[in-house]
């Protein structure tokens, strides 16, 4: 089976396809500040969602890149039920194959795709590359709330290197000289609704076409997932939006060598 089906299938209801609450997704947008014209990308949109809120929010441009041609689509629907098809362009596409000139987005996004870069320090130099001086630069990531437990890891295929610390993704960004302005850490609860709304949707479709040959994989993989989750996952992992400027002094930060 192929996995962008299983997340699709997943994420059908989903609005914010991340752990992010639609509440502080949009206290992200407010703090962007973006100026009048100014220009967004956002690296594994989804369906466009913080796309949409940000240009209403700040009349700004939009570029969203996705791999999945399911989401590609939909993105592309929500951003013609919008109105903002002069505004907002979505490009089907890896991130790491997306071609822009450096330093041209008033912002640069990514929220949880860091393995399109390997990991959180090549995400962040990617995006910093295409964000000017004095711009923003988000990316959300998990981290370990606490020691991974070697039945967690064995069974989601992690290592304890997979990811860092809450601390240490911060210091991620510090080290590269961008300032930190806010983190925005999941709660619980949308973390429940997060991983909830993903076994309620697999289930369902399993009930509405049980002729679909990728039924018994799909539920034994949501399963699993779930299993984990609720045995490990809810205490372990956690997962944080964090938010970095992109500083055109480039003032140390003394916490980036604490």
């Amino acid at each position: 089976m192929d996995f962008w089906k299983f997340f699709t299938v997943g994420h059908e209801h989903h609005v914010v396809c991340n752990p992010l609450g639609e509440e502080k997704l949009d206290e992200l947008i407010g703090l962007l500040a973006l100026p009048g014209e100014g220009r967004l990308l956002d690296i594994a949109c989804g369906k466009g969602e913080l796309l949409v809120r940000a240009a209403r929010r700040w009349g700004c441009h939009g570029v969203g890149v996705d791999l999945s041609t399911d989401f590609a689509a939909d993105a592309r629907a929500k951003v013609e039920a919008a109105g903002l098809t002069r505004t907002i362009e979505i490009v089907e596409a890896n991130g790491r194959d997306y071609d822009a000139p450096p330093e041209s987005f008033d912002a640069a996004i990514c929220l949880g795709a860091s393995w399109i870069w390997e990991g959180l320090g090549g995400t962040l130099d990617a995006l910093a590359a295409w964000a000017r001086p004095g711009g923003t630069v988000v990316v959300g990531e998990p981290f370990w709330w606490r020691d991974p437990s070697p039945e967690y890891l064995e069974a989601c295929e992690y290592v304890e290197a997979s990811f860092g610390t809450h601390r240490g993704n911060v210091e991620t960004g510090l080290a590269r000289g961008l300032a930190l302005l806010r983190t925005f850490v999941s709660s619980a609860d949308e973390w429940d609704r997060y991983e909830g709304t993903q076994w309620w949707a697999i289930e369902r479709y399993a009930r509405l076409h049980p002729e679909d040959p990728d039924v018994p994989e799909l539920v034994a993989r949501v399963r699993a997932e779930r299993d984990q989750y609720l045995r490990w996952g809810r205490e372990e992992l956690g997962w944080a939006v964090y938010l970095f400027l992109k500083d055109p002094h480039g003032t140390p930060d003394p916490a980036a060598s604490a």
